[in-house]
């Protein structure tokens, strides 16, 4: 496969739009869009193709918070992601909705952390679905600062955020800002530019390992310490 090629990694809670964001992309239906509660992706998809005259080779996991996957199956999918576009991802998209930053959200950037570790976010852009939602006037970093631990996460990649919508953006627009063709453009030369940076410094399957090494031993300890808890309790009541 080419040097040129740009190997990217879509990560998300299931329903953020993983799936309708390479639709978008890519310009066809090449991956399968769920609406229900349970995750479209049930395992990784990866698409090699040319847009725009950039080959991509995209990279669709499950979604984080599937409502009906063990964590244990979840971390095996998420493995054989960065193992498909080996020798790693240049770029993860962190695929989040414009709407409120919740706590499960919150969640979600925390379990992908975990999982990945925080240098993932050396290599992260994030895209938001929904921009129907985006204020009229208003530009993407503008909506993101508008929330403080959004803003801060943002900033840890570099700002690096994008908008678009899977729906109401493909008709013609008179704002350009808020159409399907100038924001696909706009993504790809942010992960143009991110993969030229990340050409010698891909994120390997060693990282992974290393990042999960680091989630066994936080979840060993908070099982750990939620086990201390209950026989705490349990001696108080005798």
């Amino acid at each position: 496969m080419s040097d040129l090629t740009r190997r990217i990694v879509v990560l998300g809670k299931t329903g953020a739009g993983k799936s309708s964001l390479a639709n978008t992309i890519f310009g066809e239906t090449l991956f399968e869009i769920d609406d229900s509660a349970n995750s479209g992706t049930r395992v990784c998809q990866a698409e090699t193709k040319f847009v725009n005259g950039t080959q991509l080779m995209w990279v669709d996991t499950p979604g984080f918070f599937d409502t009906s996957r063990p964590e244990e199956e979840l971390k095996s999918e998420i493995e054989k992601c960065i193992e498909k576009c080996a020798p790693g991802p240049h770029v993860f998209l962190i695929v989040l909705k414009v709407e409120k930053f919740t706590e499960q959200e919150k969640d979600v950037i925390k379990k992908i952390q975990q999982c990945f570790s925080e240098e993932a976010l050396k290599y992260a852009i994030f895209v938001f679905t929904r921009g129907d939602q985006l204020p009229e006037g208003m530009k993407i970093e503008q909506w993101v600062d508008l929330d403080q631990d959004l803003r801060n996460l943002v900033k840890k990649c570099g700002r690096r955020c994008h908008v678009i919508d899977n729906i109401r953006w493909k008709k013609d627009q008179t704002d350009e800002y808020r159409t399907n063709k100038f924001q696909v453009a706009e993504i790809l030369k942010t992960i143009d530019r991110l993969a030229d940076a990340n050409t010698k410094s891909c994120y390997t399957i060693e990282k992974l390992h290393a990042a999960y090494g680091s989630w066994v031993n936080w979840s060993v300890g908070v099982a750990g310490l939620a086990a201390l808890v209950s026989i705490a309790v349990i001696v108080a009541k005798k």
